[in-house]
């Protein structure tokens, strides 16, 4: 199997804050015509709206075999290739769990912990992306069952027996409770999850058709304590619980749990309510919010696959799955360090010290939630994407700069995204006023153009530049000094 192509010299100098966009793919359904990409190794912030439309997931930073399996289901089966991606990382996330970690500093390790969201309007066709990345998850959860279900068969038989005659019969006489092994949840309480949890000490994924059954149970137990064991589960932190329906607490002392779902635009400001966009939740989720967001039309003349892209997949997941960790005396997993090499970690402190320069520059809270995030999102894509290169063949034992110039070019493309995602959040929640002055302000305007037009619409000049910088790089960029672009 082939390496991962490097990236060119100009790829590696144009990664940076919002206003800059790494070379972008078209992943959009076939038919679709593909828009026109700037050039040049500094996009401007002014162009930051122009180049928000075609932002697109760098579906090549991948290994080479998920990209053909994600091009030929894109052309064959019409699936959108930002949604499939988005459902491939998270299913490989799940299945590498506690296996191993990536440490950035002394104690400081990270685990390929994803939360994702597949967004998108109605048939934009994204439910079926996300199945078809998790099925092979779901094919070995069915397995599991049917063992589950005869060992559980054989422990009530032994158990029915008096100890001392269990042995004559064939069985244990100190039989222990199996435990079913599995990857996927779906429905389930928040008791459930736990419970699940604490027997699967790899990991798990949570997947919902729906993300809006998810985080609409949050504030049915405990006034909101859901929101706060998710971001806990988020951090890799230990968690417990000491609910009364629960015969007794549930510790979990390292536990790994993704999530990936649906979502319409429409019900982000759903998912934000409750506190969640103030607390930091909305940060930890990754979007996947493709530009073109049309309806996908049928199409007969589509062509079948050239080759078995489900087996081909499955093979992959395989891998991952077929490893086997280390455990302590206690049964938990002993994580297997991924090193970075030298030169990885200095682009990667690289990055994150002009992200953080241009977050002190800017004077965002918004943004710089976001980039706090993100960044710990750069070191997971730097694991993930060095043990899928593992699982397509790459025989190498570390993280190296090329993989940190991937998960770069990742990071950066769920920047675009989440400033997306809380713009359209920032202007459901605006008063009357202030959507009509930013109805009434053109596409890009100087400080005293907008404030001339505030003032006609009744706003105070103090008022707004409050209201710019408060939604600097969700609604408007700062594109030089005094000129603003409407996002």
């Amino acid at each position: 199997m082939s390496k991962p192509r490097s990236l060119d010299k100009s790829t590696k100098e144009d990664v940076s804050f919002i206003d800059r966009q790494p070379d972008q793919l078209t992943n959009q359904s076939v038919g679709q015509a593909e828009p026109e990409v700037p050039t040049g190794s500094d996009c401007a912030i002014a162009q930051q709206s122009s180049t928000q439309n075609i932002n697109a997931l760098p579906v090549d930073v991948l290994p080479p075999r998920l990209q053909e399996i994600i091009n030929e289901a894109n052309i064959c089966l019409g699936f959108p290739k930002d949604y499939l991606a988005g459902a491939m990382l998270t299913a490989m996330a799940a299945v590498i769990g506690n296996t191993h970690t990536a440490e950035i500093m002394p104690g400081w390790k990270e685990y390929a912990i994803l939360f994702t969201a597949l967004v998108g309007s109605p048939g934009t066709n994204k439910s079926h992306p996300l199945s078809f990345a998790m099925q092979p998850l779901i094919d070995f959860d069915a397995e599991q069952a049917a063992i589950f279900n005869e060992a559980m068969k054989r422990y009530e038989a032994a158990m029915e027996l008096p100890p001392k005659d269990r042995a004559a019969k064939g069985y244990d006489t100190n039989p222990i409770e199996p435990k079913r092994v599995r990857f996927t949840m779906q429905d389930v309480t928040p008791e459930a999850v736990h419970r699940i949890l604490s027997e699967n000490r790899r990991g798990l994924v949570l997947v919902s058709d729906e993300l809006a059954g998810w985080f609409k149970n949050f504030n049915r137990y405990n006034n909101g304590s859901e929101s706060e064991f998710w971001m806990s589960v988020f951090n890799h932190k230990a968690a417990m619980s000491d609910r009364k329906s629960s015969q007794s607490g549930v510790f979990i002392r390292n536990p790994f749990l993704c999530v990936i779902g649906t979502i319409q635009p429409k019900v982000l400001t759903e998912l934000a309510a409750g506190n969640r966009n103030a607390n930091g939740f909305m940060e930890r989720i990754l979007y996947v919010f493709p530009s073109v967001q049309s309806k996908v039309r049928w199409n007969r003349e589509r062509k079948s696959p050239s080759f078995d892209i489900a087996a081909a997949w499955r093979e992959i997941l395989s891998r991952l799955i077929g490893i086997v960790p280390a455990v302590d005396s206690c049964g938990e997993i002993i994580p297997e360090d991924v090193p970075f090499s030298p030169e990885a970690l200095d682009r990667l402190f690289s990055w994150q010290n002009e992200v953080t320069d241009r977050c002190n520059a800017e004077g965002s809270d918004t943004l710089t939630s976001i980039a706090s995030k993100l960044e710990i999102y750069a070191v997971r894509f730097s694991l993930l994407l060095a043990l899928a290169d593992r699982a397509c063949g790459d025989e190498k034992k570390l993280i190296d700069a090329d993989i940190v110039e991937r998960a770069i070019r990742l990071t950066e493309y769920f920047r675009v995204t989440a400033a997306k995602v809380q713009g359209i959040v920032s202007e459901d929640a605006l008063t009357e006023l202030q959507l009509a002055v930013l109805s009434e302000l053109p596409g890009t305007f100087t400080t005293a153009e907008g404030v001339a037009i505030a003032a006609k619409c009744g706003m105070s000049e103090r008022s707004f530049k409050r209201f710019i910088k408060d939604r600097k790089g969700v609604l408007f960029v700062h594109s030089a000094h005094g000129n603003y672009t409407k996002l």
